[in-house]
């Protein structure tokens, strides 16, 4: 490869392993009938003026399995914590004890677990699409490099790698979709 012209492939890799971490943040808010913190992280509650995602407002705890309490601070905000998560549209209904909210998670029914398996795949479809724009760019970078006198031998090779992070970035991401799916389908 040329010595003098180089394309950036740390910095391709890493924002091709940035779509999967940002996909499998995303498969974390996912319900799949287990109880996890994670979950209500997309929820905010309007506290004090300002809309404030739970876990400042409150100590969000897993106790059991299927169970999340949610222990918040003021007791003010109770009734507006409680409000946020019904709201939510998780589908999960508080039961309210003191400054202590108690969220069981209910079983998944069939229909949901397929609409949630859908989803996971939308997530990961999405994360491809982040890749693919991040192997476009790369391609960009040898276009340009080879305007500025790349040789066509080099440039085999540029796109020989990138392609080859692709293939391996999209892998990632179908094997975690994959894995969710079958999690979220587990019965």
């Amino acid at each position: 490869m040329s010595d003098d012209i180089e394309i950036d492939l740390d910095d391709l890799e890493k924002r091709m392993s940035g779509a999967l971490t940002s996909m499998r943040n995303e498969f974390q808010s996912l319900r799949t009938g287990r109880a996890s913190a994670t979950m209500i992280e997309p929820v905010t509650v309007e506290v004090y003026g300002a809309v404030t995602p739970i876990n400042q407002v409150a100590t969000v705890n897993v106790p059991e399995p299927r169970m999340l309490t949610i222990n918040v601070w003021d007791k003010a905000n109770v009734a507006k914590v409680e409000k946020a998560i019904r709201v939510s549209g998780l589908g999960i209904n508080p039961v309210v004890d003191g400054t202590i909210l108690r969220l069981p998670i209910p079983e998944l029914n069939e229909e949901r677990r397929r609409e949630l398996a859908k989803l996971a795949g939308k997530y990961a479809e999405d994360a491809r699409i982040a890749v693919r724009n991040v192997r476009r760019d790369g391609m960009d970078q040898i276009k340009k490099a080879k305007a500025d006198g790349m040789g066509e031998d080099d440039q085999k090779l540029w796109s020989d790698e990138i392609q080859s992070l692709t293939d391996a970035g999209i892998k990632n991401i179908d094997d975690a979709m994959a894995a969710k799916q079958e999690e979220i389908m587990q019965v």
